[in-house]
This record gives C-alpha cells, structure tokens and sequence, in this order.
C-alpha cells in the first residue's frame, strides 16, 4: 500500500518554519547575502536549496538578455563582457525579507522530499534538464545536493551522452536499492529542522507503510541488450563504481538470516541478537572504530537521541554516552543500556531512533 502524503502539513510547516527564520534574521538586519545565506539555518540542505534557486533565477534573467532582439548576444566581445557582468552580480546578492521568505519555503519543502523520497526528488531533477544535457545539468546542480547524493553523483561523467531522461531515472532508481542502506536515515535529515520548529513524521506520513518507489519495467531479452547500465560497462569497464559492480546481487532475492535470538526479552536487550542482526545487514563504508561516542555525535543525531529516547535531557544523553564510553565491550555497553535507560525510559527496541543508537555503540566496538 502507498504511504499517503500530508501535503497540507508540509505546506503549513515549511510556511511556518520560513516566519521563524525569518523573524530571528531580519530581526537585525534589512537585508540577507550569499553568504548569510549558506548559514543562514543548521539544515544545510536547506540553505543550498535557496542558493540553487537563486542560480536558476540567475540563468533566467541571462536568457531574457539573450532573447533581446536588438543586439548580437553571440558576439565573441558581448559574450565576455555579459559573462563577467553575471559574474560581479552573482556575488553581489541582496535579498529583503518579503522575497527571501517564499525562497526558504520551497527550500524546506524541497528538502523533506529529498529526505523523505530521494528517488522520486532526483528523477524530478533530472526531467528538469534540457533533452540530451542531463549530463551537464547534473554537473551543474551537483554542489547543491547535500543529501542522499550517493544516489545519483555516480552517474555524472559515467552515463555517457544522448541517453534519454528515462534511462537516467532508472539508474537512479536502480543505483538506490544498492547504496540505501548506507545513507543516513530521514529521521537524522530532518533532525537538523529542530532547532527552528521540529519536524512530525508522523504527521506527515499519514499511513506506516514504506515509500513507493519509482520500479524499472521489465525489459524483453532484446531490450536488455541495451541497457543503461551494460552501456555504461562498455564504455567504461575499469571505472565503474561499487554500486554498479554489484548490480547483479541486487536481481537476487534478498535472504532474511534467522535471528539467534529475540531482539528482546525479558532481560531487556538481547547483545547475541543484535550483533547477529547487525552482522547480517550491509553497512559498507560504515563499520569501524568511532572512538568516543560523547565526541562523535553530530548535532542532529544528539537532537533526536535526546528528544526521541532521553525525554528530552540532554544533560541524561550525554551521562549516557559517557558511561557507555567507559565499557570495555559490546556486551557491557548494551547490558549498561538495559539496566540504566531501556527500560527506565520505556524504550521499544525495533524503532530507528533505538536501532541508530544501537548501530553507534555497535560500530563503536566494532564487534561482529
């Protein structure tokens, strides 16, 4: 079943979480710059979805210029001359409140669809190119996606050229199901929102179900011949990347390994299992010694540890992180968990704000 989409709380929300950044902005100052702009909130994602849209307001008034009937645009002299104006005016940004406000709007809506949705955002990026410049348009763009990027920088300098944009949309799709265990959860995305006004998944998402995600047709014997991807292996066989290097493990059905044991019981979190469960799952490019958890955390993992499972203490989550820093292993750390915070705090194990905690004090001990 389709997860159903709120977009009347995305609507409210992003509209909502503009007035606050703005008020706190332009509370001092009269008007914004580029690079106020870059730091303007801790999303950065949000910020480079403003500066994106300005660059495309950029190019549009270049192309009302070029449209003037009156004068040579191809002019070697013009052409330099036009080029270098654009240039000085590009870092000379100055934006008021009245037209930065609608610009945070569709950044934050932007961002909670990249978020939420990364299939879907990219493959509405790429109908967005010129026919037969996908290429260039994803080169162009590329320095603004800050999330979920694996998804899709792959392709750039790989795809070749005259591709049309279908078989761009189903190499992203493809290219997903190899790399999405590896990218960082929506949950963390959008923790980096609370800050200014906390972001309701919940809300948001009005069914449980997973995302539906864009499925490439089944192709014929004779299609198949010419696909995206044994293209791209042709042109380039010693330059592929691991995520189309293991293209054909993803037409195998994936095995779900058998659990040793519950996740939990009656003691609490079960050690054995989740070293078993974690094991068994592809966490590539993430494994590996973090060293203290009470420095590593970023700022929108500690919001949602501290929201989601230490009822919003932060001064209890970094306690934690220090008791948990001091364990000599896996299973000290985790039966630490189960008598301090697990079940003091109500826990329920198989959520993903649980599960990341777990995976860091997993990765932390690097046991397997």
């Amino acid at each position: 079943m389709t997860i159903q989409i709120n977009s009347n709380y995305l609507e409210k929300y992003a509209k909502e979480y503009a007035s606050i950044v703005c008020d706190g902005f332009f509370s001092s100052k009269q008007y914004i710059t580029g690079q106020d702009i870059i730091q303007l909130t801790s999303s950065t994602q949000v910020n480079f979805f403003i500066i994106k849209r300005l660059f495309e307001l950029w190019q549009e008034e270049l192309a009302k210029l070029k449209r003037n009937p009156f004068f040579d645009y191809r002019d070697i002299a013009v052409h330099e001359a036009l080029t270098q104006f654009m240039n000085v005016l590009s870092r000379r940004i100055k934006v008021e409140r009245e037209h930065l406000e609608p610009l945070v709007v569709t950044a934050v809506t932007q961002a909670v669809q990249l978020a939420t949705d990364p299939v879907s955002f990219y493959q509405t990026e790429i109908s967005k190119a010129p026919d037969g410049k996908v290429n260039d348009y994803l080169k162009e763009n590329k320095k603004y996606y800050k999330w979920h990027d694996r998804a899709i920088t792959f392709l750039i300098d790989k795809a070749g050229f005259g591709l049309d944009k279908g078989e761009y949309q189903r190499a992203i799709s493809a290219n997903y199901q190899v790399v999405k265990d590896t990218l960082e959860s929506e949950n963390l995305l959008l923790a980096t929102f609370g800050d200014v006004k906390v972001f309701d998944l919940d809300h948001y998402f009005e069914k449980s179900e997973p995302t539906s995600y864009y499925v490439a047709p089944q192709k014929t014997e004779e299609e198949t011949e010419t696909s995206f991807f044994e293209r791209i292996e042709e042109k380039e066989p010693a330059a592929i990347n691991e995520e189309i290097e293991v293209k054909e493990e993803v037409k195998q059905p994936v095995k779900t390994p058998e659990p040793v044991a519950p996740l939990a019981n009656g003691n609490g979190i079960n050690p054995q299992a989740l070293k078993s469960r974690f094991a068994s799952e592809s966490y590539k490019g993430m494994r590996g010694v973090i060293g203290e958890l009470s420095e590593s955390l970023a700022i929108n993992q500690r919001f949602m540890f501290t929201k989601e499972l230490f009822d919003g203490n932060s001064d209890l989550l970094t306690h934690a992180l220090k008791s948990i820093d001091e364990c000599t292993n896996f299973n000290e750390a985790i039966q630490l968990v189960n008598t301090r915070y697990a079940s003091e705090l109500n826990w329920e194990t198989d959520t993903e704000p649980v599960q990341e905690f777990l995976l860091l004090i997993y990765r932390k001990f690097d046991e397997v």
